[in-house]
């Protein structure tokens, strides 16, 4: 396939499609070995929108299913596509003041200052920040709600455009370093959403469901709070996925998490009785008569969920009870590791149950509960203080 000169259209969603195309994929190889072939830089003949593409779907992995997750390039794909269309949409507002486009490139024309503006518009006078000052305004919010993206929002979405913008400097593609031109956001412990769940409330809302005649709620939950798995972890699992073990009885689940890792999750009896009783209602096939391959948990159609209907299952049905947060399915992977903890896991333990790669990441979900229990209070006696205590 020869080099054609092409037209280096601007980003955006409204200028091209970012969706996976395999001709295209192979058209993209063919320019970067074409390219060594001639001593030439691998990128030299790539589009901004080669680019993108690039970066959003090659692998450096042999086999292409252990590079990054589906669902973690669609959140890419997602900020990227932000990213572009508001700068494209909102450059005036934004103060990208470009008088003349590099090599017909957006991003080549780019500078720090550029990319400084932008966060600072985004965390402050973007679209998404003006409707939440408009429901402020009007009294739409809730007390707890903060006024636009949360700072944990705004660092992700900083860690991704970083991480972007510092291959497309390291590839050669462009020579300024626009990586470094975001600035730091810090998040603190009182910056991320409180997640955290005891086990008293988890057997509040296993009962409330349990009393209202609920078992798929209650098998969900159940599930969710007792493995501690990602909720496209449970999205997932196929029949085949729900194991007997045959050396110390009972049931486990072989759980794909990420980075392709795979885990084995023991369950206890009552949670495969509230599996087989999620099954039952929903006239599945018992799990010894079903099929391999098909769901082991399936929506009213008989379709696997997804997890974005997953989170919708739960925001409609925690809507119906009185509380004072928004209750996802993440929030009982924090219950895990919290509930664990207190009965005497140590972190290195709850770290490998949950999947996590690094201890930090598993003592973020329990450091509120960390602190309280190292507070000093706990070594103080009655008697030393009158029985006042």
């Amino acid at each position: 396939m020869e080099i054609k000169n092409r037209k280096n259209n601007l980003p955006g969603t409204n200028t091209f499609n970012l969706n996976f195309d395999q001709q295209h994929m192979q058209y993209l190889l063919n320019l970067t070995e074409q390219s060594e072939a001639k001593n030439m830089p691998r990128f030299e003949n790539f589009t901004d929108r080669d680019m993108v593409f690039w970066y959003l779907y090659h692998s450096k992995q042999l086999f292409s299913n252990r590079g990054r997750s589906t669902r973690s390039t669609l959140k890419y794909k997602a900020e990227i596509e932000q990213f572009l269309n508001y700068l494209l949409l909102y450059s005036d507002e934004i103060g990208v003041d470009i008088s003349e486009m590099k090599e017909n490139s957006l991003f080549k024309s780019l500078q720090p200052r550029h990319i400084r503006r932008y966060q600072e518009w985004l965390a402050t006078n973007s679209p998404y920040v003006k409707k939440k000052k408009d429901m402020q305004g009007s009294q739409k919010m809730h007390k707890h709600e903060v006024v636009g993206y949360s700072i944990a929002t705004l660092e992700r979405k900083t860690t991704i455009l970083k991480g972007f913008f510092k291959q497309l400097y390291e590839n050669k593609y462009i020579h300024e370093r626009l990586h470094e031109g975001f600035k730091s956001i810090s998040v603190t412990n009182n910056d991320r959403p409180n997640r955290d769940m005891g086990p008293s409330e988890v057997v509040e809302l296993l009962r409330y469901f349990e009393e209202n005649n609920n078992p798929i709620m209650f098998a969900l939950v159940h599930v969710l709070v007792t493995t501690g798995m990602r909720n496209e972890e449970l999205c997932k699992l196929n029949v085949e996925h729900l194991r007997k073990d045959t050396i110390r009885g009972g049931y486990y689940l072989d759980v794909l998490g990420k980075g392709r890792k795979w885990r084995r999750i023991p369950l206890k009896d009552k949670v495969v009785e509230s599996i087989k009783k999620f099954r039952e209602i929903r006239d599945l096939a018992p799990i010894e008569a079903a099929e391999k391959a098909s769901p082991l948990f399936t929506t009213k159609t008989g379709s696997a969920y997804s997890p974005s209907y997953l989170d919708q299952v739960f925001k409609r049905e925690f809507s119906k009870i009185e509380c004072e947060r928004v209750i996802t399915p993440h929030i009982f992977r924090h219950a895990f590791a919290i509930i664990s903890h207190i009965n005497g896991a140590d972190v290195y333990k709850i770290m490998k149950s949950l999947g996590h790669e690094k201890i930090e990441t598993t003592i973020i979900y329990m450091e509120k509960v960390l602190e309280t229990n190292q507070n000093a209070i706990h070594e103080w006696d009655s008697e030393s203080f009158g029985g006042y205590i």
